[in-house]
């Protein structure tokens, strides 16, 4: 039976996820978040002196989310410890490792690695934490009310559809862009306003949020002088994003490339959910 769960680096998310299972009565090991004081404080959670201890208790490994900003070292905001990717894929002979945005190749050997976001519960739900803290820099960037604003969302997949719902509570007036016909009858039938991205330069003006979540270049140049320059552009989109921000800026139209939200706006609800979802690993293990 599993016991014992390694954890190292990571975000608030993970701090909070370390007090979680170590709560649930599991035996908990960290490195790399000697910054954390609840975890500091905690009798119940084992921290380790060296990344070799850690790799010597457990067969699971829980690393950060994401694994890596720099493809060079692991996310460590909570120590001053560096750890390359190479020197902890180099340890994981054996090992489950289970992390976010896993890119880089592993070549230690019978390693099993899971990418939690890749992970289809995991990504619906923080699709709810997205959708709340764009529309909070929505309310704190822009100088109108959510209600009554044309607001524009780029792409119907999770998020989209989320964004789409909350907003419309609010009594904005919602526009959806998408490129499958499929989507736009969805949309249709949820009540929205349907744009084909083929059509969309026929409606740009009209709009005072646009909330992309395309990863491509869509709001290039000619796009973005279509625009009225006090419109808000958020882009949620992982890089390169979804528009083209040196011309934005130019132009004078306000953007904020918001990333990683769910781990900025609700790092307690975001644990929880990632929680639940490597609980579903351990019961498919």
């Amino acid at each position: 039976m599993l016991n014992k769960i390694s954890v190292i680096g990571g975000d608030l998310r993970i701090v909070k996820l370390v007090e979680m299972l170590a709560q649930d009565g599991y035996e908990v090991y960290t490195y790399a978040l000697e910054k954390a004081e609840s975890i500091e404080k905690s009798k119940k959670i084992r921290k380790c002196k060296s990344i070799d201890e850690l790799f010597e208790i457990g067969d699971v490994i829980i690393g950060p989310i994401p694994l890596s900003s720099n493809n060079i070292q692991i996310n460590t905001p909570f120590s001053d410890i560096s750890i390359t990717l190479d020197e902890l894929f180099s340890k994981l002979d054996n090992k489950i490792f289970i992390a976010g945005n896993i890119k880089q190749e592993v070549k230690a050997k019978n390693v099993k690695l899971i990418d939690l976001l890749y992970r289809e519960e995991l990504m619906v739900l923080n699709a709810i934490s997205t959708a709340e803290g764009a529309i909070q820099i929505a309310m704190e960037e822009t100088i109108r009310t959510i209600h009554g604003s044309n607001v524009l969302i780029m792409g119907f997949g999770r998020i989209g559809k989320i964004l789409a719902k909350e907003l419309q509570g609010l009594g904005a007036n919602v526009y959806c862009e998408a490129r499958k016909d499929e989507d736009l009858a969805w949309i249709k039938a949820y009540g929205y306003n349907a744009i084909h991205l083929n059509e969309l330069d026929n409606y740009l003006n009209n709009f005072h949020i646009i909330i992309n979540t395309i990863p491509n270049l869509v709001l290039d140049e000619k796009k973005l002088n279509l625009l009225n320059k006090d419109c808000l552009i958020i882009d949620l989109a992982s890089n390169p994003g979804g528009l083209d921000r040196d011309n934005a800026k130019k132009i004078g139209i306000k953007t904020i490339w918001a990333l990683s939200l769910p781990g900025k706006v609700a790092p307690l609800t975001s644990a929880e959910f990632i929680k639940d979802t490597i609980y579903n690993i351990f019961k498919e293990l």
